[in-house]
């Protein structure tokens, strides 16, 4: 038993004196095979609700059978492809069951008031004309023993899903208490984590306190010491501060108006300079957009290329075509020019044929008029001259006829020869036009790749001048952030030790004397050095090259801290945050 096809479809269901309904049935198609006395093939054809399991309607069509139902319904396929197409007609149904107006329907009809007994099953396609029948099956009901056998074969398939069914619960409360096991065991160890880091944290946070408290005291017993030394020392100068304050004062007025003239042109510099970074900043943006513009024409100039490259090819093409086709035509004039010269000696030789046959035609004008003369007088020959003159005139008929043709032939031949000749000048004409496109599509391509070129190079500059952009501008945030940390207070142990303030802090950004020399009395190894001073900044060695026309760079020294605090913070001073 082989299953062909089983799905719920949208049946309309009839009985007798009850209105049309709608019911989803389940159709089943399967092939059974007997092969015990004789190989036969039948297929089966059930219907049955699943919400129903009662309802069952049955059909076997035997290839005997078939035979009948074709010659009954006018079928046009044999029993092997029947299922195939019956199948096809019922997927057509399936497909169109959720629209409003669909096309194919199935409709279940029975003349008892309920749905008992046998039953018509049909396959209708709806039109504007009329409802056209495809296929009408009359399904028996089933009996009770089939019932029970379907009732039986449905629940042996439930019971076997609630097996499995079971099974996959059971693994998956297997699979749920192995996950919840192991995720308890996960969350104990990360509590005892979390416990033992509290502890810690509680014990550590301890012995800053008392540290901190200790330090505290030892750093107001010194601050108390410093103020008595510092009243005394603010006295004395106290006392020479106000004889110098009235010298000072007097200076201060005048170098006051000296720093407001100073100011103001540093603020006047000041706006200046601002309104010049903006124009820089407007410019660049202007760059960046031209950037990517040149990018979006290279792209469309590419893609035109490739276009122009195919209609090349193409007119290639077209060029070796028309040259084929001009060898063709020049063999064909040859040719024809052949034609001409033969049909010119045929027409020579029918031009000598008129003459002599109108020479023929005089000398026997002249013989009638002979005759004509004579017949007067030869009344009794009047009869042999009649029938004389007219196979004579027969004759003539002919050959004028022939003439005729023969002027015919040689007219035909003059317009195919004038064709061809008009058909040789387009030709040409063509090839001349097709020439004159290949020269200027050339011309085209060579003023773009020109223009790609240089587009290309813009785009290489522009490229190089944002990376000397980007290259300066990293570098000044690095000056920045470093005048910035040296700016920064600092304790006085990591002043003393700066490799410790460097551990400290995580900053790994080193300073180098930068002194510049002529290009020509530096050495190999000074220009290594430069190198590597340069990456190390962040820039490169072409930016510290000294030039006729620039600016020279120099560096910030070694170590900014040591210069501007000398020897004064040696003191073995305790520091609050690190130990002595």
């Amino acid at each position: 038993m082989e299953e062909l096809f089983s799905k719920v479809l949208q049946v309309n269901v009839r009985c007798r004196d009850c209105e049309e309904r709608k019911a989803n049935i389940r159709v089943t198609i399967e092939l059974q095979l007997t092969t015990s006395p004789v190989h036969k093939r039948d297929l089966l054809v059930k219907l049955t609700d699943d919400i129903d399991p009662y309802l069952l309607f049955k059909l076997s069509i035997s290839e005997e059978d078939f035979q009948s139902l074709k010659v009954q319904q006018g079928l046009l396929i044999d029993f092997a492809s029947f299922p195939q197409k019956f199948i096809d007609l019922l997927n057509l149904c399936y497909s169109e069951q959720e629209s409003h107006s669909p096309r194919f329907l199935l409709h279940l009809s029975c003349q008892a008031p309920v749905l008992e007994g046998p039953a018509n099953f049909s396959v209708v396609e709806t039109n504007a004309f009329k409802h056209l029948n495809h296929l009408s099956l009359r399904l028996a009901q089933g009996s009770d023993k089939e019932v029970k056998d379907f009732l039986a074969v449905c629940l042996s398939s439930l019971k076997a899903e609630k097996q499995a069914l079971e099974t996959k619960l059971k693994k998956t409360e297997e699979d749920l208490s192995r996950q919840l096991n192991y995720a308890q065991q996960t969350l104990s160890e990360k509590t005892r984590e979390l416990d033992k880091l509290r502890s810690e944290w509680t014990s550590q946070s301890s012995c800053l306190s008392s540290r901190h408290s200790q330090e505290l005291q030892s750093e107001r017993e010194k601050a108390v010491e410093l103020q008595s030394r510092l009243q005394q020392q603010t006295e004395k100068l106290r006392q020479e501060l106000e004889s110098s304050h009235k010298t000072s004062s007097q200076q201060l007025q005048s170098r006051l108006t000296e720093q407001e003239a100073s100011c103001r042109e540093l603020t006047e510099r000041k706006y200046k300079n601002e309104s010049v970074i903006r124009d820089l900043k407007i410019k660049l943006m202007g760059a960046e957009e031209e950037c990517q513009r040149s990018k979006q024409q290279v792209l469309s100039l590419r893609r035109e290329n490739s276009t122009l490259d195919t209609e090349a090819h193409e007119k290639e093409r077209l060029v070796s075509q028309l040259q084929m086709r001009v060898a063709v035509l020049e063999q064909e004039v040859k040719d024809k020019d052949q034609l001409m010269r033969r049909t010119k000696e045929v027409l020579e030789a029918t031009q000598q044929q008129k003459d002599s046959m109108e020479e023929n035609a005089e000398s026997k004008e002249v013989q009638f008029r002979k005759l004509e003369a004579t017949v007067k007088s030869l009344s009794e020959e009047l009869i042999k001259a009649n029938g004389i003159i007219k196979k004579l005139q027969g004759e003539v008929r002919g050959l004028v006829g022939k003439i005729k043709v023969k002027n015919t032939v040689t007219v035909s031949q003059e317009k195919v020869l004038q064709d061809t000749s008009e058909r040789l000048q387009n030709v040409v004409k063509d090839l001349h036009s097709a020439q004159e496109q290949l020269i200027t599509k050339d011309e085209q391509v060579s003023k773009l790749k020109e223009q790609l070129e240089t587009t290309v190079q813009k785009l290489n500059e522009s490229r190089e001048v944002l990376k000397t952009n980007e290259n300066v501008i990293s570098w000044l945030n690095k000056q920045l952030n470093e005048k910035q940390l040296s700016r920064k207070p600092q304790f006085p142990e990591s002043l003393e030790n700066p490799s410790v303030s460097s551990t400290t802090t995580g900053l790994r950004a080193q300073f180098y004397p930068q002194t510049v020399k002529p290009a020509a009395d530096v050495t190999p190894a000074e220009q290594t050095a430069n190198r590597q001073i340069g990456g190390c900044a962040g820039l490169d060695s072409k930016y510290f090259e000294r030039r006729d026309d620039s600016i020279p760079v120099y560096s910030l020294p070694a170590n900014p801290l040591h210069r501007d605090l000398p020897q004064r913070i040696k003191p073995s001073v305790a520091s609050a945050y690190f130990s002595a």
